[in-house]
């Protein structure tokens, strides 16, 4: 990946991802949004995003299920899957599924920036 991240951000709960996009907006191009993951994989190939931060519990169709489908199809696009707590079944569900790193939502904008980071470092 050369230059700025692109991130697309992947949140049925508005306000968190307006938070998330002001807080990586100095740092990382946020090129889009999607409150469900319907459709996610047309999103992702019209955007182009080199990282998805992807809720869980999201409606219709689990981010568990749609972090399968994108490491599938476009395994170049990594995943940063998040959610509220760290129950370890789901971080190793997130994980199989393809995740490139597993954010718990309570441990502050931190702890979804360190992930960025690494995955940043990991391409650069």
């Amino acid at each position: 990946m050369s230059g700025r991240l692109r991130v697309l951000i992947v949140d049925d709960h508005p306000g968190l991802v307006r938070a998330v996009s002001r807080l990586l907006a100095r740092d990382y191009d946020v090129v889009g949004s999607a409150a469900d993951a319907i459709g996610l994989l047309e999103v992702v190939q019209r955007l182009e995003p080199d990282v998805i931060v992807l809720d869980v519990n999201l409606p219709n169709v689990d981010g568990l299920t749609a972090c399968r489908q994108i490491t599938q199809v476009t395994p170049e696009v990594k995943v940063i899957m998040v959610t509220a707590g760290n129950d370890p079944d789901i971080r190793r569900l997130a994980f199989e599924a393809g995740a490139s790193d597993f954010v718990d939502k309570l441990a502050g904008p931190g702890a979804l920036l360190s992930a960025l980071e690494r995955l940043d470092a990991d391409q650069g």
